[in-house]
């Protein structure tokens, strides 16, 4: 077997616990199901582009991109517990490099955000079925989505994770900052509604972006804005993963 796919399995079996599944599907389950109907009494319609959405339609597919976000914690945790416990010098007493190393993490990003994105987007569609238009370009849109966040968000864990020395330094920041992005974004509610300076921080989080590229698979609304958003998450992503790949490679673990 080859080494990458001896470390992508490692880095599963490790990671997809039962209490990690569970938190990945119920969590979501109970925003959708009960956050977003409990707060249509407050929220009946959800401008974006052109159309007005439900407001557990808006929330359904916005939580697709913060279960993207979310999963990506595994790769911090993972080279965390691997810098802590030694286990990276124990990896690299076999048959595998850092190369090795970083392109399972990185393939292990991929494959946990692409059936985090599968397993919200298949339950969200009781809630937004009436309201999708589906076409050529939404399938495309989603596996962008799905592997583009999770480079981005995945590189952020792991550049957290090598900057870090203590368990409650790393438990703090690496919750503090994917807290930000989960609600300073359009994950949960529209940038247009909020106030200044809030609304403008909407868009320094690439979260917004990711989510804002979801729907306009899922509704259909593909516009110049939305390719500029999609830019935008290629160079980020890029650029994060660059930096994480250095740190890793420098990294005396």
């Amino acid at each position: 077997m080859h080494p990458i796919v001896r470390l992508v399995n490692r880095n599963l079996t490790i990671s997809l616990s039962p209490g990690f599944l569970i938190w990945q599907v119920i969590f979501p389950l109970i925003y959708i199901f009960v956050a977003g109907f409990a707060y249509t009494s407050l929220i009946d319609r959800v401008p974006f582009g052109g159309r007005d959405l439900d407001y557990p339609a808006f929330l359904a597919t916005g939580m697709i991109g913060f279960n993207i976000m979310n999963s990506t914690l595994v790769t911090g945790i993972i080279i965390w517990n691997d810098r802590r416990h030694g286990m990276f010098e124990q990896i690299m007493s076999g048959p595998f490099t850092r190369f090795h190393y970083i392109l399972s993490s990185v393939i292990t990003q991929a494959i946990v955000g692409l059936v985090s994105a599968a397993l919200i987007a298949g339950m969200g569609y009781l809630v937004y079925f009436d309201q999708i238009e589906f076409n050529l370009s939404t399938v495309p849109l989603l596996v962008f989505a799905a592997v583009i966040g999770s480079v981005l968000f995945g590189s952020i864990a792991s550049i957290i994770s090598t900057r870090l020395r203590t368990s409650e330094g790393f438990n703090v920041i690496i919750n503090t900052v994917f807290l930000f992005f989960a609600f300073v974004s359009t994950a949960f509610y529209p940038a247009g509604g909020a106030p200044e300076p809030l609304s403008t921080a909407f868009y320094l989080n690439p979260l917004t972006y990711l989510v804002d590229v979801i729907r306009a698979g899922i509704f259909g609304d593909v516009t110049e804005f939305v390719l500029v958003e999609m830019a935008v998450l290629v160079v980020l992503g890029l650029g994060l993963f660059v930096t994480a790949t250095r740190l890793l490679t420098r990294l005396d673990f």
